[in-house]
């Protein structure tokens, strides 16, 4: 109406062709409203059809590949390598020769406590959602002890139509659950007794580890999302990337250690004496099979076994190798010595960083992230950790923490399709898409992932320690401490001549 009286004061000519377009515009606009009706008279049953559909779907063995199912169970293998012999081997090395023993036995002790508990309620609390108090915080117990799973039960992977052995991802994700409390145990090694860390153990991976997984890796599956479109836990239902394990394995498990180490304290002479890793030879085994066991880590996290799976591999081997020589030719300029040492936490810091990123980067900025997190791990391993004097034995928190830090946030970007990244898929659609990439919008889901991750960890940790510290005691007796761990926790040496 205000537009036909502006155009009748041009005259009456104007207000015809005014009236005309007003006409055309009201009958377009009728059109357009019959058409979306019956768009939306015909969308409405599609719609329910397919959510129907989706409600009766059942996996069937035929859909899953043999190929896949091979290559995780070798996928699985090596994650278990990383534990024992791997993370035992890099750590026994660092340490002391009269306490080499000791952190063998937590490594050996705490994957075969892990894998019972994941078997008794981990991967039910884990990955399902049903009668769950809080389904985006933590799962419910409807297959504590694997009741309901079987042969005849199948997992989903990434893609429409494509299932794994219910057994193999269990297999798979159990590995996870036992390398990740493992990690703790570095930041405080030689002054831990071992029947709390035992403790500590169990209780951690109930009320932090599960419930992070929960909320990372939960999902329904592309097959049946977008028909329950809020079954997820809570930081992947935000759109938060994490192809292996930032968040889940390594943030997780680094705030812990630094917690750990600041409720037990520093070790005897710590700042006063030396106390050099009693073989580096063996810590540089273990790195080098931490790096070998990385990529069923990094590369089976994908759970096929198809072109994403081999980004994720040679993202591992090219961020792992920038990083390694990152902290080499920092060492040479800040040095003039360039340290095996150096560069195997170099290695490991690369490893790190790269987990989160693993399936969504280019190589070429999985290079740069890989040499940035480096940098950034340096620093806080011969800087800060020095300044505030925390005695972070084996820099878990300066390499674990840290570096998955910078790979969790450094995923947000190194992901953007315009750097060569993946993107994200929005498995909501009936067939999965790719859907639109907005890298600051991601960077600060990143970072909101980050800062829960670390909130929740942190607080479950300090709660924890703190119980045991003030019950049966975290911290052996001085005597015991100076003499060695291994002769007075477990009456044997690691080494007798």
């Amino acid at each position: 109406m205000i537009r036909k009286i502006v155009y009748g004061v041009g005259g009456l000519g104007a207000s015809l062709f005014a009236a005309t377009q007003a006409f055309a515009a009201e009958a377009t606009a009728a059109a357009t409203d019959v058409a979306t009706a019956a768009a939306e008279a015909v969308a409405a049953p599609v719609a329910e059809a397919t959510e129907a559909a989706a409600a009766a779907f059942v996996p069937t063995a035929e859909m899953v590949n043999k190929g896949d199912v091979a290559w995780m169970l070798v996928a699985s293998a090596l994650v278990l390598m990383m534990s024992v012999p791997a993370l035992a081997l890099f750590y026994g090395g660092l340490v002391r020769t009269k306490n080499m023993l000791s952190v063998l036995m937590q490594v050996l002790t705490i994957v075969c406590v892990a894998a019972l508990v994941w078997f008794g309620w981990g991967y039910s609390l884990a990955f399902t959602s049903t009668n769950s108090p809080a389904p985006l915080f933590i799962g419910g117990l409807d297959k504590m002890f694997l009741a309901g799973v079987s042969p005849s039960t199948f997992a989903a992977t990434f893609s429409n139509g494509v299932y794994l052995p219910e057994y193999v991802f269990v297999i798979f994700q159990m590995t996870f659950a036992c390398i990740t409390p493992a990690l703790i145990v570095g930041a405080f090694a030689e002054r831990v007794k071992f029947t709390p860390l035992i403790i500590f153990t169990v209780l951690w991976l109930t009320f932090a580890y599960f419930p992070i997984a929960h909320m990372v890796w939960y999902w329904a599956g592309p097959d049946f999302l977008h028909a329950a479109p809020t079954d997820y836990g809570l930081l992947w239902g935000w759109g938060a990337l994490d192809f292996a394990g930032g968040t889940v394995v390594h943030i997780n498990a680094g705030v812990a250690g630094l917690i750990g180490c600041l409720v037990i304290g520093p070790r005897i002479g710590f700042g006063s004496e030396p106390m050099p890793p009693h073989s580096l030879t063996m810590t540089m085994i273990g790195a080098s099979l931490l790096w070998i066991g990385w990529f069923g880590f990094n590369a089976g996290s994908g759970l096929e076994a198809n072109a994403f799976g081999a980004l994720a591999f040679i993202n591992t081997l090219t961020a792992t190798a920038a990083a390694g020589a990152t902290w080499a030719i920092i060492e040479q300029i800040v040095h003039k010595k360039p340290s095996l040492l150096g560069a195997a936490s170099g290695v490991v810091a690369g490893l790190v960083a790269i987990t989160p990123a693993a399936g969504f980067a280019h190589p070429g900025t999985a290079i740069l992230l890989g040499a940035v997190a480096s940098l950034g791990c340096f620093f806080f391993v011969t800087t800060v950790k020095t300044k505030l004097k925390y005695d972070d034995s084996l820099d878990v928190f300066g390499i674990h923490a840290v570096g998955g830090i910078i790979g969790a946030i450094g995923t947000g970007i190194v992901a953007n399709p315009e750097f060569g990244g993946q993107g994200w898929i929005d498995y909501t659609a009936p067939v999965a898409v790719a859907g639109e990439f907005d890298m600051a919008t991601q960077v600060m889901t990143q970072i909101w992932a980050v800062g829960t991750t670390v909130l929740w960890t942190g607080v479950v940790s300090t709660v924890l320690f703190l119980g045991l510290k003030y019950t049966i005691g975290l911290r052996p007796s001085a005597e015991v401490e100076t003499e060695g761990l291994d002769i007075n926790e477990h009456g044997e040496r690691a080494y007798n001549y």
